[in-house]
């Protein structure tokens, strides 16, 4: 089949272009390589990809429809997996105008482009951060989600509700993937395993925002990718059908502990700057994934005391 994914040159959106690649798909990607980190480093992530002859990149903006459909031609797509957005809570507290044009017009594009072709089957990158600061653990997807406290959770759910009315009103079949805070390999320069893994690496201070006692549920690359392909096994059924299914590991792990283990796989000691709550921040992310076992076949197996250590290794791979 033929794959059109958006945020292809990202994190998860490079490694799922080489999972599709090496499973014998056909694969169209299409990144605007937004400069909100290096894009070189998303044209590295890419260099295996761009070498395979089952692989084409379309840079462009997911929000400029009719410009993505003359790039598309008549060219054929079975699927569309929408990975692209601007993430980050708190810089979406900053841009608050540019998140709702990338996650929201964005995916709307999306949504209308698969409708205009014929692509009956859409998988939706959504976030734990709808959540908010639910007091309910572990987050089930049939907990209430009304209440945002950033700007990105706001834009991703509304982005949720986007698929649904395509679903109603379309036919569309959509699984919305609610993603567990994803480390490994490629991730984010401004994520914190990264960040920090980089600044103790060089003695430098760290930023903790809080007392350390924050948790989250943190999910590996590998975990994520398994997630993504059970959703593209269910969108494949005759009936059109709507879901949305948590993707974590089903643990949680405070931020004191994660500096523990990030420190302890570089060797060094960390230098803490201690620093208050952030806005947007939530206290806690914690995933129910029964839903996500019975539907998708998921199975997570990288704890984050393995996935940690993995992680190190590959940042100073690329010394």
């Amino acid at each position: 089949m033929c794959v059109l994914i958006t945020g292809a040159a990202g994190f998860i959106g490079s490694h799922l272009v080489e999972r599709l690649l090496a499973r014998g798909e056909r694969v169209i990607g299409i990144d605007n390589f937004d400069p909100f980190y290096s894009p070189e480093e998303k044209w590295q992530n890419l260099a295996a990809a761009l070498r395979h002859p089952a692989f084409r990149l379309i840079e462009a903006d997911c929000a400029e429809l009719d410009e993505l459909e003359r790039a598309l031609g008549d060219s054929h797509v079975d699927v569309v997996v929408h990975l692209a957005a601007k993430a980050g809570v708190r810089p979406s507290i900053q841009d608050p105008l540019g998140y709702v044009r990338a996650n929201l017009l964005g995916t709307q594009a999306m949504l209308e482009l698969a409708r205009r072709r014929g692509v009956g089957r859409f998988v939706f990158a959504s976030s734990s951060s709808v959540y908010g600061n639910n007091e309910k653990v572990p987050f089930s997807e049939d907990d209430p989600v009304e209440h945002p406290i950033s700007p990105y959770a706001a834009t991703k759910r509304a982005g949720e509700l986007l698929c649904h009315t395509y679903h109603h009103l379309f036919g569309l079949s959509i699984v919305c993937l609610r993603f567990f805070t994803v480390y490994g390999p490629r991730q984010r320069p401004d994520l914190a395993i990264h960040k920090f893994t980089r600044l103790i690496s060089e003695g430098r201070p760290i930023p903790v925002f809080g007392d350390g006692s924050t948790r989250r549920d943190y999910t590996y690359v590998d975990d994520i990718l398994q997630g993504i392909e059970g959703a593209l096994r269910v969108t494949e059924g005759v009936a059109p059908r709507f879901e949305i299914v948590n993707l974590g590991e089903s643990e949680t792990t405070t931020l004191a502990r994660l500096i523990e283990l990030i420190s302890g796989a570089v060797g060094r000691e960390p230098v803490i700057d201690r620093q208050p709550l952030q806005p947007g921040d939530v206290e806690r992310t914690y995933a129910d994934i029964d839903r996500a076992k019975a539907l998708l076949g998921y199975a997570p197996t990288t704890k984050v005391e393995e996935g940690i250590p993995r992680f190190v290794e590959w940042f100073r791979s690329q010394a």
